[in-house]
């Protein structure tokens, strides 16, 4: 496999396991935990920059299209994250998981209908058992799905806005991170307003809150630096699959770990997803495996008797 297929791993195999961690944040507002994010995340990119010369800015490289792409990026970034830690915090993980099982839909239909990627016809044909899974869950639930249909929408852009931009990893997270500094430094310093325990939870040790708030910037910066290289190095739709990792394990998280509910009809319904995930990764690796085939040799040109 390449390196980008590997980055890609990585990365979602991270984020599914990272309610565990925000878990353990729910002492504070989801508002506090995103500003640290930030704050703590801007410290590790800097100290990278430093160490790693070829990673910081060149002369020309912002220029204002540049930017406003990124303000986009970060405040698709931002959104996503305080729906997500929200969700988390709250006892939502199985759904904020079906979120995560709508953004690979997304990240394939934005591949195929902005980037001009194709599908072969077993991939349709999961794209669609997907879809149905997805589709039949909103309905058994009988309410909109906002977490997951927000979580879905903010990542799937931020995806393929981050496939068409111009930096590289490190500098488009440095960025981002920068643009989103100011409003979060601005919250933090609201104080108790909101960065204020919450009153039914557990005290921490004073130690361990310092630490937990300041991993919170490698916990953020790890993953993004891994999907920011992969998104850049394989085709947008492959990317889509890749995606159904994280869900996977956050579903199992809430479920086993975290005792959510789980009904028939989200049996049913992710059922039907995970035949599609399974459908995918076996044509996949079929089409991956089966050689090409070889181009036809030209004819001769005849000659004149």
């Amino acid at each position: 496999m390449s390196n980008g297929l590997w980055y890609g791993i990585a990365a979602y195999l991270s984020w599914g396991v990272s309610p565990l961690y925000w878990k353990q944040l729910g002492q504070l507002s989801p508002a506090a935990v995103v500003g640290y994010r930030v704050f703590w995340s801007l410290i590790l990119l800097g100290l990278l920059l430093v160490v790693r010369p070829q990673h910081r800015f060149q002369r020309g490289q912002l220029s204002v299209r540049v930017i406003a792409t990124y303000s986009m990026t970060a405040a698709l970034l931002y959104a996503n994250w305080l729906t997500f830690v929200w969700a988390v915090t709250a006892g939502y993980i199985v759904e904020s998981s079906l979120g995560y099982f709508l953004s690979p839909l997304l990240s394939v239909g934005l591949g195929v209908l902005v980037l001009g990627e194709r599908l072969r016809s077993a991939q349709w044909v999961a794209v669609g058992l997907a879809t149905s899974g997805i589709v039949y869950l909103t309905i058994s639930v009988g309410t909109m799905p906002w977490i997951a249909l927000l979580l879905a929408s903010t990542f799937g852009v931020y995806g393929l806005l981050k496939k068409q931009a111009a930096l590289g990893a490190v500098q488009g997270l440095t960025l981002e991170t920068g643009l989103l500094s100011l409003p979060t430094v601005g919250v933090l310093l609201l104080g108790p307003v909101v960065t204020a325990p919450v009153a039914s939870a557990t005290p921490w040790d004073p130690w361990m809150y310092q630490a937990l708030v300041a991993g919170s910037g490698v916990v953020t910066v790890g993953p993004l630096l891994l999907f920011g290289a992969s998104v850049r190095l394989i085709p947008l739709s492959h990317m889509g699959i890749i995606q159904y990792l994280a869900p996977t394990l956050q579903f199992l998280l809430g479920v086993v770990v975290y005792g959510e509910q789980l009904g028939p009809s989200q049996v049913i319904g992710y059922g039907l997803v995970w035949v599609a995930l399974a459908l995918f990764g076996v044509e996949g690796l079929y089409a991956y495996r089966r050689p090409a085939e070889p181009a036809p040799r030209p004819e001769r040109p005849h000659s004149d008797p």
